[in-house]
C-alpha cells in the first residue's frame, strides 16, 4: 500500500490543463459551449444543467445545487469519493509521482 501524501491543491492545479479531456471522460454526454463543458448532470447525460468552467475548474450542477472549485471536487462528486481519494485518483491518472494507482 502506498502511503505517500498527495497534495490536493497541487493535483487541482495540475488537473486544469487536462480538464477538457477529464470532462469528456467523466461527463460523456456533454459538449464545450464557450469556456464551459455543459451537460445535463454529474452522471454525464446531455443537457445544460451542469457546467464546468474549463479555465478555472469551478463547476455547478444547477439542478441539484452541487458545486465545487476544481477537478478534485468534481471527481469526488462524480465518483462518490472523498477529496483525498479523488486527489489520489487524479494524481495517478496524471502520472504525478507518489500517487496510488487508480483511474
Amino acid at each position: 500500500m502506498n502511503t505517500a501524501r498527495v497534495d490536493i491543491a497541487d493535483v487541482a492545479r495540475a488537473s486544469l490543463a487536462h480538464l477538457p479531456e477529464l470532462c469528456r471522460r467523466w461527463l460523456p454526454g456533454g459538449r464545450i459551449k464557450g469556456r464551459e463543458w455543459t451537460c445535463g448532470a454529474l452522471s454525464g447525460e446531455p443537457g445544460q444543467s451542469c457546467r464546468v468552467n474549463l479555465r478555472t475548474g469551478r463547476w455547478c450542477d444547477f439542478a441539484t445545487g452541487q458545486k465545487g472549485g476544481d477537478a478534485v471536487s468534481l471527481c469526488a462528486a462524480i465518483h462518490h469519493l472523498s477529496q483525498k481519494e479523488a486527489a489520489e485518483r487524479l494524481a495517478a491518472m496524471l502520472g504525478m509521482g507518489g500517487a496510488a494507482n487508480g483511474h
